[in-house]
């Protein structure tokens, strides 16, 4: 289930309306429709939980290892940085939803991506200008 979608279901079992809960998180009722419609995502993660508290629900349940991601994304790289995440995380799901690869086929993807990412972040070292390398 997406986001947006657990958004609903707890809101309509609280009985709450759209307008109730976002004013109890201190957001536009704009902005919650954009979570619970348009497949939007909060950009600050301390919403996660004031969301959670309010619908009576953990945090983990509304943020599952996609959003996570998504979120984490999102925060160190901006705007691009979670289109790329949504992208990377649609076409992988297709990939292992497919039923066409076997499990160890699928290991072996999981083991070349994570190569792929540590190689890609070592590499990328060299061209942070020092005053920004973290020490």
């Amino acid at each position: 289930m997406k986001f947006g979608e657990k958004l609903r279901q707890l809101r309509l079992e609280k009985g709450f309306t759209q307008e109730e809960v976002a004013s109890a998180v201190n957001v536009s009722r704009r902005t919650y429709i954009g979570y619970e419609q348009e497949g939007r995502y909060p950009k600050k993660r301390d919403l996660y939980s004031r969301l959670a508290q309010v619908l009576d629900t953990e945090t983990s349940y509304l943020l599952t290892e996609d959003e996570e991601f998504v979120s984490q994304a999102s925060d160190k790289y901006g705007n691009r940085g979670k289109l790329q995440a949504e992208k990377l995380v649609a076409e992988l799901s297709g990939m292992f939803a497919g039923g066409e690869l076997s499990d160890s086929d699928k290991d072996a993807v999981m083991i070349a991506l994570q190569k792929a990412y540590f190689d890609c972040k070592e590499d990328n070292k060299k061209y942070t200008p020092k005053k920004y390398r973290k020490k």
